[in-house]
């Protein structure tokens, strides 16, 4: 495997998988999925549980009522059982940085979890309706962020996993940031706290345009390529009759990621990418590491091709420029 300046990582959602691809040489985890973990080892709403009482479903109360059997607090099962199933992976790559991104279902998945249909509202478009930031700090979901924290701060400095950083996704504004930072250190997350440093998804262009806003309140930057396109292009990625027109490599997305990696670096803060364009592509590859960009996170099955892509790009990077 060639050795590469450029930090490649890892994309890791099911925690079994971490223990199939762990002898990869990965620089660590670049996106961890915490929905995953929410959705297959805690299934429950974690609104359901800080709201046990309010249940209406009698047949959801009694199935959330076996699932947290031994609990004597509701909200202690989402805790424990999302910081478990988190560190399986956070062990897997200790000590190498292990990047987990706060929840970032829509409303219509938090809806099919065990008694989230009464706390969801019904959205028309949910793809840019209430998810990622604006969840975390409002009444809706507030109490429910609560716990995710409380099982990052278990899964830091309870079971000891200092290289867990945290990810915010879908930002859509400083003072939106200003408000989940805030939300958080009340629940004990303090960015710098125990050295915990957070995260900003790049992926709506309020980020790109305001970089040098985020930059100040974030450690860094992961550039989610697929909403950046879709809301760069205007084109609902989950489409299929825009199939057509979705495209990373349209060159008002490319601006948006060479743009956002080089007002990050004159910020003083370093730029990731998690996406697919890479490992699909070499020419992809060799644009991100001309624009210098610090890591790139991929799947784990492409991981050997990307960073062969990718030790190639910067052998050619360095002769263009020496030319």
């Amino acid at each position: 495997v060639p050795k590469t300046k450029t930090k490649v990582m890892l994309n890791m959602a099911n925690p079994s998988a971490a223990f199939r691809w762990w002898q990869l040489p990965a620089d660590g985890v670049g996106l961890a999925r915490m929905e995953f973990v929410i959705n297959s080892a805690v299934r429950v709403h974690p609104m359901a549980l800080a709201r046990f009482s309010d249940i209406k479903d009698d047949s959801e109360k009694q199935l959330i009522e076996d699932l947290t059997r031994g609990y004597s607090d509701k909200k202690e099962y989402f805790v424990d059982k999302l910081s478990i199933g988190l560190s399986r992976i956070a062990a897997v790559f200790y000590p190498a940085p292990v990047i987990i991104r706060m929840s970032d279902f829509k409303t219509n998945e938090y809806a099919k979890l065990l008694g989230g249909a009464q706390f969801e509202p019904d959205e028309e478009n949910p793809m840019i309706g209430l998810r990622g930031a604006s969840r975390y700090y409002d009444q809706i979901y507030k109490d429910g962020f609560a716990l995710e924290c409380k099982a990052i701060q278990r899964l830091r400095d309870v079971l000891g996993f200092s290289n867990v950083r945290v990810m915010i996704p879908f930002c859509r504004s400083p003072e939106e940031a200003d408000k989940v930072l805030q939300v958080m250190t009340e629940n004990g997350l303090s960015a710098g706290g125990n050295d915990l440093e957070v995260y900003m998804m790049c992926e709506v262009p309020s980020n790109v345009i305001l970089a040098k806003e985020f930059a100040k309140r974030f450690a860094g930057f992961s550039i989610g390529s697929n909403d950046l396109t879709q809301l760069t292009l205007g084109a609902d990625r989950d489409n299929e009759d825009l199939a057509n027109l979705f495209d990373e490599q349209n060159p008002a997305v490319l601006w948006m990621i060479k743009t956002a990696i080089e007002r990050a670096h004159s910020a003083g803060i370093k730029t990731g990418f998690c996406g697919q364009a890479p490992s699909n592509d070499p020419a992809f590859a060799r644009f991100l590491v001309d624009a210098g960009i610090d890591s790139i996170s991929v799947t784990p099955d492409s991981f050997l091709s990307v960073k062969t892509q990718v030790a190639a790009a910067e052998s050619g990077s360095t002769k263009r420029k020496g030319r």
